[in-house]
């Protein structure tokens, strides 16, 4: 009998890359779930980064993202790093740019996997690397009527 590791189902998908995309619009946590969709995955992880009400001990009132026209390459490049290590059967990732109020959702990402521990190591992986590598900068404003532009993410 052939072990476990030699099920298709244990090995990364063909091509496990979704979803990619940076965008103006609001995001979907029901497209990204569904983009990782997979009947040999038993984890799916996805982190949803959320516009907060505070940043370094100042209150924020709202906020906007730009990027670099290179943003969806680099977030592809990412992606491809996060697949090459881990059994991806599945990746999504979007990023929001423009103004974005309290509570919105500003980025979404999933993994799916064949087992829940690598799930959650590759989407841990992929917001990381997407929140370091990726150029997409943060406009915040506060209560005070201060200012800061936040470097990648």
């Amino acid at each position: 009998m052939a072990s476990t590791d030699d099920h298709p189902g244990e090995q990364a998908a063909p091509d496990p890359i979704k979803l990619i995309a940076v965008r103006e619009t609001a995001l979907s946590l029901d497209e990204v779930f569904r983009a990782v969709g997979d009947d040999a995955a038993g984890g799916i992880a996805l982190f949803v980064g959320t516009v907060r009400n505070h940043d370094g001990g100042a209150d924020v009132d709202r906020l906007g993202y730009s990027c670099h026209p290179s943003a969806e390459a680099e977030m592809r490049r990412v992606a491809e790093k996060v697949v090459a290590g881990y059994p991806v059967r599945a990746l999504a990732a979007v990023h929001r740019i423009g103004d974005l109020a309290v509570g919105d959702l500003a980025v979404v990402v999933a993994v799916s996997c064949p087992h829940r521990a690598e799930a959650f190591e590759a989407c841990r992986k992929l917001i990381d690397d997407l929140k370091h590598e990726v150029p997409i900068w943060k406009h915040q404003t506060f209560s005070d009527g201060t200012e800061e532009w936040v470097g990648a993410c």
